[in-house]
């Protein structure tokens, strides 16, 4: 995807991928994660997710990375926080309390960005890229992040030819292939959602099933 697309998006108020309260399967499935107080959570491909601030509260240092600085400028807007602005390399952050959010190129990071990052926390960020560039992140994220990294994945599978992405359909065959090498997987739970997507039945879709891993540096 181009970065054109999603300027483009966000410009155009086509978010119907941001979700309207925090995602119930990270408020289920984290604290399990005994991820320590104080340690930093990345969040690729963050846009104003209300998860940011729910990690924030659990007492954690969240670090987003956006490539849309008009979702970050909403995101702080929104929950009424006058952020602080510098730029740190090829990004420019924006923080406020425990919250950064980097506006710029997720592969754009280096390890010493991310440093502090004992965490990863992804809903939206590997199924919003296409397939081959969903290798190139998957490849970076073990390139950036340490040995000792743990978090969760949140991924849809769907019939990717009924419908066309973004967000894209990974199925579960494709999350084995990609993080196996370098990363232990548990599969904590798959739902069916179809009924509750009635937008996603209405473009043509079949079937659709949310699934969240558990994920741990090998």
């Amino acid at each position: 995807m181009q970065a054109d697309f999603w300027h483009q998006r966000w410009a155009s108020d086509q978010i119907g991928f941001h979700q309207q309260q925090t995602n119930p399967y990270l408020e289920r499935f984290w604290p399990p994660l005994s991820v320590e107080q104080g340690a930093g959570v990345l969040v690729p491909l963050c846009g104003k997710s209300l998860d940011l601030g729910w990690l924030a509260k659990q007492g954690y240092s969240v670090k987003g990375i956006e490539l849309s600085e008009k979702a970050i400028a909403d995101f702080f807007s929104e929950h009424q926080l006058q952020p602080a602005i510098r730029q740190q390399g090829a990004f420019k952050v924006y923080s406020a309390g425990p919250v950064e959010l980097w506006c710029g190129d997720f592969f754009a990071l280096t390890a010493a960005d991310v440093a502090d990052c004992q965490a990863l926390y992804d809903r939206a960020a590997l199924i919003a890229l296409p397939p081959a560039m969903r290798q190139q992140y998957v490849q970076h994220l073990g390139e950036i992040l340490s040995g000792s990294c743990k978090g969760l994945l949140i991924t849809l599978d769907y019939e990717q030819s009924e419908v066309e992405g973004p967000p894209f359909s990974v199925p579960d065959e494709e999350v084995q292939r990609l993080f196996a090498p370098g990363w232990q997987l548990e599969t904590l739970q798959t739902c069916d959602v179809l009924g509750e997507s009635w937008k996603f039945v209405q473009r043509g879709g079949s079937r659709l099933d949310e699934r969240v891993y558990r994920l741990a540096r090998r």
